[in-house]
């Protein structure tokens, strides 16, 4: 059959709303899955593009591109949270192997477009890829900071790593980002919602 391949891959990447994550849904009910939050950036992407730094040398269509498929790889190593410190060690290498295997089941070009295209977010150097990982990182942010942020205090999530993981990453993509990551973190420092350093 013509297109068994790409009906094969299909089917495979459904297994992304299996995959749950520790942040919860804005109404606070449940965690998210990864499809939701695949979903959830690629719209915001499109909604943030008129804030980013560099929009002369951003290709919109790139960058949701890039957020449609950099998540896939945690259909074979799992989501691993951002704040999760010792899981965080090792993470590109198990995520590079099942990059591999996931796109591994396309045929080319494709394969090695997409696989080219989780390497360049990964590597975050493209101006494409700077405000992807922004509105990557920013999201969750987002999520946490108008709910009760479970995910941050079960984990007892500090100031610092929110700093850390977050805070360069969206500010160098878009100065809007960056004045709005500030008022919310104060925001939830001010409501406990994370723990001060």
């Amino acid at each position: 059959m013509i297109l068994e391949k790409e009906i094969e891959f299909i089917l495979a990447v459904d297994a992304l709303k299996n995959v749950n994550r520790r942040n919860y849904n804005a109404d606070d009910s449940r965690r998210e899955n990864t499809a939701e939050h695949s979903w959830q950036i690629i719209i915001l992407a499109q909604i943030l593009f008129p804030y980013a730094k560099d929009k002369a040398n951003i290709d919109l269509l790139r960058v949701i591109r890039m957020l449609s498929i950099h998540d896939l790889v945690e259909i074979h190593a799992g989501d691993t949270f951002l704040f999760d410190e010792e899981l965080m060690n090792g993470k590109f290498e198990r995520e590079k192997e099942a990059a591999k295997k996931i796109f591994g089941i396309l045929h080319e070009p494709l394969r090695s477009d997409f696989y080219q295209l989780w390497l360049e977010f990964e590597d975050e150097k493209t101006p494409d890829a700077v405000f992807a990982c922004a509105i990557d990182r920013i999201m969750p942010f987002i999520l946490n900071t108008h709910t009760s942020a479970k995910s941050w205090t079960e984990a007892d999530v500090k100031e610092r790593q929110v700093r850390g993981m977050l805070e360069n990453a969206i500010k160098r993509a878009s100065d809007a980002m960056g004045e709005a990551f500030d008022i919310l973190l104060k925001k939830s420092l001010d409501l406990g919602l994370l723990i001060k350093d």
